[in-house]
């Protein structure tokens, strides 16, 4: 009883807070959808505790400013604003090591429903062989609905992954595999094999 206490009180506090944070620091677009909504409404989502954390490490630490939706302080997006997402999916920037990189133009477009696990790398710009001290132009990567990233990969520029596409623990994706419905793993990845659809 005393534990049910305490965690209708955290809840509260964490949903007071994170709406006068949110006023503050996000774009009114990120603060809803499903991690706003607890079991009897608003108050109990865990997006409220996520803002309080990220808004925290920013003005504490300086983690993740002009960051215009909640984001872990143990995770990193350069140029957020080229990072397009349906805010269902908000869950894909509270998950540890993530790496999004969209400089020079370059864009990510990360599909509804898709999960992205800890220690993932997006990278959308890679460094000119010439002078690592410049980027090159950015390139889109494209991931499609329902996709699963596993945990340690990385996504290069350029590439496209159709939806349903799984994509093994480690795997360094390289090249696009449009077509979905597959699972690929490796370095370079490949396609291990096709994942049945009606």
């Amino acid at each position: 009883m005393v534990l049910k206490l305490f965690r209708g009180i955290e809840a509260i506090w964490y949903y007071i807070w994170g709406n006068i944070f949110a006023l503050i620091i996000y774009d009114k677009k990120f603060v809803r959808g499903k991690y706003f909504l607890g079991r009897y409404g608003p108050i109990g989502g865990i997006g409220w505790k996520w803002i309080v954390t990220d808004f925290q490490s920013r003005v504490i630490l300086g983690i993740n400013r002009g960051v215009p939706f909640p984001i872990s302080p143990r995770v990193s997006a350069t140029i957020p604003q080229n990072i397009d997402f349906h805010v269902d999916d908000l869950n894909n920037f509270q998950a540890a090591g993530c790496y999004f990189q969209a400089y020079n133009n370059g864009r990510i477009i990360i599909g509804k429903g898709t999960w992205i696990a800890p220690n993932v790398g997006i990278i959308a710009s890679n460094h000119d062989l010439l002078d690592p001290d410049k980027h090159l132009e950015g390139k889109q990567v494209i991931i499609g609905e329902k996709c699963w990233i596993g945990m340690n990969s990385v996504i290069l520029p350029e590439v496209i992954l159709g939806q349903h596409t799984v994509v093994g623990a480690g795997s360094i994706v390289t090249k696009s595999f449009p077509e979905g419905y597959c699972i690929i793993a490796g370095n370079p990845a490949r396609k291990i094999r096709d994942v049945i659809h009606n």
